[in-house]
């Protein structure tokens, strides 16, 4: 390390405490080792401070709207003052709706439902596939892989520019991406969106656990968010922006908490009056303890000051790309170049490695937990790795046996609650594996490669 690195560590933030941190997991070497978790990328551990709130409100669980008992007005109490919450975490502006769903891919389905009619949708092919795929009622556009901000802006400014200009549009595109971390310059591409008649919904998966994000600042349209990757693994999400094309459309889920009058017809059916605000789109119960939970993690990043976690996170991103730079048989994955901004998300794959035998060794032999395959983003890491998709495996699936060449990648990921010694421990592997090679023998079980017994 050095004396500047070593300084800047010095003043940077503790990690924030979560649950996790102090389980041990076995070896198959032997003996047993506190578990690295590096996979935050696809869900991150709970803060203890979400934990703690959850447990504390626990016991008042109750039903949320138009109960009469105590519990559940303060359920209901604390359901809408999460939604508040998420709102000032947003940066959101007067009249946005925050509506709470199930996870990211839910959020945007939900907004795909609602796309007003002949609407056409511009996406790029970079994106995670909760991003790409949830557009078939609509006219969608691919857009190709940019290699540079500028291309990205570009790109969409000519594909805007040649559609139909008296239609309704859409843009859809990722804050950070889940397969290199690399940052997209979301305003700039706000800007031309807006510029050509059409809206932006922002993929935010990756961006909001790492950095503010304000719809206002950004001049987003839609934001969009899983709780299990900001800390809050309680099966919830967010969709957060404009109420026009929500209040517009008919209700997501047609049930009880949607409607807010239904009456009977003389014919025998029924006649339906939905509610108009974000009601509208959360029939059924709702996840109480999932939109809580958010809240809770909203407040627990912005208490602990976006600065202060953005520079510890990029000391460690720092501290994996120098120890993987010194591994020739190691190469990153990038779109941008090797000095784009990122988050902490780092894919790579490893000369004379498939991917998944080399995931599984770190897992067995050292502890650390990471994700080998396509990440749900194949069109990207197919791109990344200029690979035939006709030869490329399942998603996660080794397509070939260990030590042939890989055709998925590996990635690691990290987050506000990694300690230093997780990532070089990880570091360390890395450097002995590719030296000395696998201590155990794997072979592929269920399509993946684990440890032979």
């Amino acid at each position: 390390m050095s004396v500047s690195t070593a300084a800047a560590a010095r003043t940077i933030c503790a990690p924030l405490p979560v649950l996790g941190r102090d389980v041990t997991v076995p070896l198959v070497t032997g003996g047993e080792v506190t578990y690295a978790a590096l996979d935050y990328a696809a869900s991150a551990p709970a803060l203890q401070r979400v934990w703690d709130d959850v447990a504390a409100y626990a016991p008042y669980y109750g039903s949320v709207h138009r109960g009469a008992g105590y519990l559940s007005q303060l359920s209901t109490d604390l359901f809408e003052n999460a939604r508040k919450t998420v709102a000032e975490f947003l940066g959101c502006r007067e009249g946005d709706q925050v509506v709470f769903t199930r996870s990211t891919t839910d959020s945007l389905n939900l907004l795909a439902a609602a796309l007003p009619a002949d609407c056409q949708v511009f996406v790029f092919e970079t994106e995670h596939h909760a991003s790409l795929l949830p557009w078939r009622d609509a006219r969608v556009t691919y857009l190709d892989a940019p290699r540079t901000h500028q291309q990205a802006v570009a790109t969409l400014e000519k594909a805007l520019a040649d559609r139909d200009p008296y239609g309704p549009a859409l843009v859809c595109v990722t804050g950070a991406s889940n397969v290199t971390g690399e940052l997209w310059p979301v305003r700039e591409l706000a800007a031309a969106a807006h510029a050509h008649g059409a809206r932006i919904v922002l993929d935010a998966a990756q961006l909001a656990p790492h950095h503010a994000v304000s719809v206002a600042d950004l001049d987003v349209d839609w934001v969009a968010f899983s709780g299990h990757k900001l800390y809050a693994p309680f099966g919830s999400g967010v969709l957060a922006g404009r109420a026009d094309w929500l209040t517009a459309a008919e209700p997501y889920l047609a049930g009880g908490g949607a409607s807010r009058k239904v009456t009977r017809r003389e014919d025998g059916g029924v006649d339906v009056e939905w509610h108009e605000s974000a009601a509208r789109h959360e029939a059924g119960s709702p996840n109480v303890i999932g939109a809580y939970s958010i809240a809770s993690a909203c407040k627990a990043l912005t208490e602990a000051g976006f600065d202060s976690l953005v520079a510890r996170e990029q000391y460690l991103i720092e501290k994996v790309k120098g120890g993987l730079a010194d591994v020739p048989e190691v190469r990153i994955l990038s779109l941008f170049g090797d000095d784009a901004p990122r988050v902490g998300v780092i894919s790579f794959v490893v000369e004379g490695w498939n991917s998944s035998h080399f995931a599984a060794a770190l897992s067995a032999e050292y502890g650390i937990g990471v994700r080998d395959g396509l990440f749900c983003a194949h069109p990207l890491v197919r791109t990344l790795l200029g690979s035939d998709p006709q030869t490329q495996g399942e998603c996660g699936a080794p397509e070939a046996a260990p030590g042939e060449k890989s055709l998925n990648a590996i990635r690691v990921s990290f987050g506000a609650g990694t300690p230093d010694e997780h990532v070089e421990r990880f570091v360390t592997a890395v450097r002995e594996l590719v030296s000395d090679g696998a201590k155990w023998r794997y072979r592929t079980e269920d399509g993946r490669c684990v440890p032979a017994v």
